[in-house]
């Protein structure tokens, strides 16, 4: 396996083929937990790995440099995937300082037990010599978390991203042009959607940032390195920041005596009657991970459930809750459903959650009293060519 970023930088990560859960994301193509080692005349490592891989993290390291060569180590992230197995790097590297900023400095001292860490923090514009390198520091709040920054190697114009451009894709290859473009443009997709899609602000004002940089290499915290790819994924996080609407509709449903799906299914095909792409979820059948990647970057959303005990589906509730923290953007569309003996419950409470996200309500929520007539299902014909129609003005 190439592990070589430049000569004297190295990935030390690990690789973990078999994670298949990240608090609610669904990692179907596992991960890494990606840091480098550079050697100059003073040796730095860049980000951690999780706490269950400290030893293969330290074993990657010293088969580069003996541990007491190394003088600083980088925290861009104190999040656990990347900061866990620092408490046991930090105890077997006894001439290093912890480097990082003030709001991480106190994040990793609520977390591990730090007192005998020699610290050295740094601000927004900060820079370190390492020799013929230096590393620069770059604050990005809120990408994702408070603490979070980037760190630059001007000398080699390599951009080590955090978290930003990062994709859960365990690989045998460390570098984008190793693997199936399309693929690998698909995972940091589903990435961006379900861990950072509501910092789509932050987010944008790190890229203008980032943008003054002279960037030949990005290496993120998790997934592959782009080295061949920069303008094809920042093209990409261009729209997903945004979440810029495609000509896409997805028609998202729960269904208890299939009265709700027979809804679903014609709203789905007045939809079809235009010129769009068209998606069809059922909640009890589709993770959340792979709806919220889709509505990422659709213009239109029809939500469905019937009522259950005066409220919604359990399995739609648990994917409007998810959605509501992710805060999709720049949508519109409507709710439906059925229901027996109470018209509030089911459709009402997937209108207040979509309320909620800011999604542009197109029309009241269609309902059925238990089977839909042919003259509902023909309403839902028309609301779904109206939200075709809408979706035809825009771009993939």
């Amino acid at each position: 396996m190439n592990t070589e970023l430049k000569n004297g930088i190295n990935w030390v990560g690990h690789i973990d083929w078999t994670v298949r859960d990240f608090h609610g994301y669904k990692t179907e193509s596992g991960s890494t937990y990606n840091s480098y080692l550079i050697e100059d005349e003073k040796c730095a490592v860049i980000d951690g790995v999780k706490g269950p891989y400290s030893d293969k993290h330290i074993e990657h390291i010293k088969s580069f440099t003996a541990l007491e060569n190394i003088n600083y180590i980088v925290c861009n992230h104190a999040e656990p995937d990347h900061s866990g197995g620092l408490p046991a790097l930090m105890a077997v590297c006894p001439n290093a300082e912890m480097v990082c900023n003030e709001k991480c400095k106190i994040a990793l001292e609520k977390h591990f037990d730090t007192s005998a860490w020699k610290w050295h923090v740094v601000d927004d514009g900060d820079s370190i010599s390492l020799g013929k390198r230096s590393l620069s520091f770059i604050n990005t709040p809120m990408v994702h978390w408070p603490e979070s920054m980037f760190t630059y190697v001007p000398e080699d114009k390599i951009l080590f991203s955090m978290d930003a451009f990062g994709q859960h894709f365990a690989s045998a290859f460390r570098f984008d042009d190793e693997e199936p473009l399309d693929v690998v443009l698909h995972e940091a997709k589903a990435y961006y959607a379900n861990i950072v899609m509501l910092y789509g602000r932050p987010i944008a004002q790190t890229m203008a940032k980032a943008a003054e940089l002279d960037i030949e290499m990005i290496a993120p915290s998790h997934g592959v390195i782009w080295r061949s790819h920069l303008k094809e994924v920042f093209e990409a996080y261009q729209k997903w920041v945004v979440c810029k609407p495609t000509p896409k509709i997805i028609v998202l449903y729960a269904t208890m005596w299939n009265s709700t799906q027979q809804m679903a299914d014609a709203i789905l095909e007045g939809a079809q009657e235009c010129d769009v792409e068209a998606r069809f979820y059922n909640v009890d059948t589709t993770h959340a991970t792979t709806i919220v990647t889709e509505i990422l970057d659709c213009a239109a959303i029809a939500i469905g459930s019937p009522t259950l005990n005066n409220t919604l589906m359990p399995n739609m509730a648990g994917v409007l809750c998810y959605m509501k923290g992710l805060r999709p953007t720049n949508k519109q569309g409507f709710a439906f459903g059925s229901y027996g003996w109470s018209k509030r419950g089911g459709a009402s409470e997937v209108e207040d959650a979509m309320k909620e996200m800011k999604i542009e309500i197109t029309q009241d929520p269609i309902r059925s009293q238990y089977v839909p007539t042919p003259e509902i299902l023909e309403q839902c014909r028309e609301a779904g060519r109206q939200m075709g129609k809408y979706a035809e003005q825009f771009e993939n």
